[in-house]
C-alpha cells in the first residue's frame, strides 16, 4: 500500500517548498547586488547604534584606497589561506576545535567574517551557523576576492563604535587608510579579535608584539605579492 500524504501535510510541505525557494532566490539576488553596491552600514554597525543610542564612526574606502599594508596584514593575523579557500578552512577549524572549543574566531574565514557581520546578528545557534554558511558560500560563488577582502575591510569593528579601515585610520592615526604604514596596520590587525578591550591608538605590549608577528608573517608570506590577484 502505498504511503499518502494527508492534503494539510501536503500544503504545508508545498508552503515549506516555496519559502525555501524564496529565501534562496532573494538572499542570491541580494548577494548578487551587493557585488557592485556598497552596503551603507552592516547588521552589526546597526545593532551596535541600536544598543548604544550613538552613531557609529563609518567611512567606505574602495579598495584601491586602502593601503596595502592593511590588507596584507590582516589576511596574515586573520586568514592566510584567504587567496585558496572557497570560503572555509577545515583544516583549521578541525584544528580550532580540538585545541579550544571556545576559539571561534580561529576557525572563522575572512568571508565567514564577513557574513556573519554584513548580515547577521551576535550569538550562537546551529540557525545562525547554518545562515553563515549559506551567504559565506554566496560571497565566494558570486563575488571575486578582491571585493570579499574590500566589504570586509570597510566593515570590521578595530575599535568601540569604529568600523572599517578608514574610520579607524582617521581615529587612531590621523591619517587616511590608503596611507598606513606597516607599523600601524600590523597594529590595526592585532587587535581585530578583541577591540573592545585590545587599542591600535594605544597598543598594549601584547598588541605590539602580536603586530611584530604580523608583519613577520606578511613577509614569511611573500610581501604583496601574495595578494597579486587583486
Amino acid at each position: 500500500m502505498k504511503f499518502m500524504l494527508s492534503r494539510p501535510l501536503k500544503r504545508a510541505a508545498r508552503l515549506g517548498f516555496w519559502l525555501g525557494a524564496t529565501f534562496c532566490v532573494s538572499t542570491a539576488l541580494l548577494v548578487l547586488a551587493l557585488r557592485w553596491i556598497d552596503p551603507p552600514s552592516s547588521a552589526v554597525i546597526f545593532a551596535w547604534e541600536l544598543q548604544s543610542g550613538r552613531e557609529a564612526h563609518h567611512q567606505w574606502r574602495p579598495l584601491e584606497r586602502i593601503s596595502p599594508n592593511l590588507q596584507m596584514a590582516v589576511v596574515a593575523a586573520e586568514d592566510q589561506k584567504f587567496p585558496q579557500h572557497f570560503g572555509f578552512d577545515f583544516a583549521s577549524m578541525q584544528k580550532a576545535l580540538s585545541e579550544d572549543r571556545r576559539r571561534v574566531r580561529g576557525a572563522s574565514t575572512i568571508t565567514q567574517q564577513t557574513a556573519k557581520n554584513l548580515f547577521l546578528w551576535h550569538g550562537r545557534s546551529y540557525v545562525r551557523k547554518g545562515l553563515e554558511a549559506w551567504f559565506t558560500l554566496l560571497m565566494e560563488v558570486l563575488w571575486p576576492k578582491e571585493r570579499i577582502l574590500e566589504v570586509y575591510l570597510n566593515i570590521a569593528e578595530f575599535g568601540e563604535g569604529i568600523y572599517g579601515a578608514q574610520a579607524a585610520s582617521k581615529n587612531f592615526y590621523g591619517t587616511s587608510a590608503q596611507y598606513l604604514n606597516r607599523w600601524q596596520a600590523g597594529r590595526m590587525a592585532a587587535v581585530l579579535p578583541n577591540p573592545k578591550r585590545m587599542s591600535a591608538k594605544y597598543p598594549s605590549s601584547y598588541v605590539r608584539s602580536r603586530a611584530a608577528t604580523i608583519n613577520r608573517q606578511v613577509r614569511q608570506l611573500g610581501g604583496y605579492g601574495y595578494l597579486s590577484w587583486l
